[in-house]
């Protein structure tokens, strides 16, 4: 999908999230001139195409109570990393979960996940708790904690120039 003068409009207009009105979609319509239909009919056919995954609350997670934070790295086997990784990203904790290519000899992880927590403790029982999802299918793992947060934003679309 090509996007278009309005579809780039209407993504600057809701990259930051949508406004706390009753009717969100309408006050975006009318800050740009268009009708309620329009912006919702292009923004389901951004998301049917792909390119918006979705628009849903993004809670913060530090203000629930989560501040414990760690990005977790798992070396599973090429053969099932889809298939467990699908059963990490559900568990409740993680925020989200890929596959990425291994960069051997120094970095053989593949598999991501962000773990959430109230402590250390709580993120280190999530850890466990993947561990044993992953069981022998897993070579090794490694855990980084957040220590402060530098952005805490969405992709953002910028101007083209030219």
């Amino acid at each position: 999908m090509t996007l278009d003068a309005t579809d780039r409009q209407i993504i600057a207009a809701t990259q930051a999230g949508l406004p706390l009105v009753s009717e969100p979609y309408a006050q975006v319509a009318a800050e740009l001139g268009l009708s309620e239909e329009v912006v919702c009919d292009r923004l389901r056919t951004m998301q049917a195409s792909g390119v918006i995954r979705r628009i849903a609350v993004a809670p913060n997670h530090y203000k629930l109570g989560m501040t414990a934070n760690g990005m977790s790295v798992w070396d599973v086997a090429d053969e099932r990393v889809a298939e467990l990784g699908q059963k990490v990203g559900n568990l409740d904790g993680v925020t989200h979960c890929y596959e990425r290519p291994r960069a051997l000899p120094d970095w053989p992880y593949n598999l991501f996940a962000m773990l959430h927590g109230s402590s250390r403790e709580d993120v280190e029982a999530q850890r466990a708790h993947v561990a044993a999802i992953l069981g022998d299918a897993c070579r090794g793992h490694d855990i980084l904690y957040s220590t402060r947060i530098l952005k805490k934003t969405g992709l953002r679309l910028r101007s083209r120039k030219g």
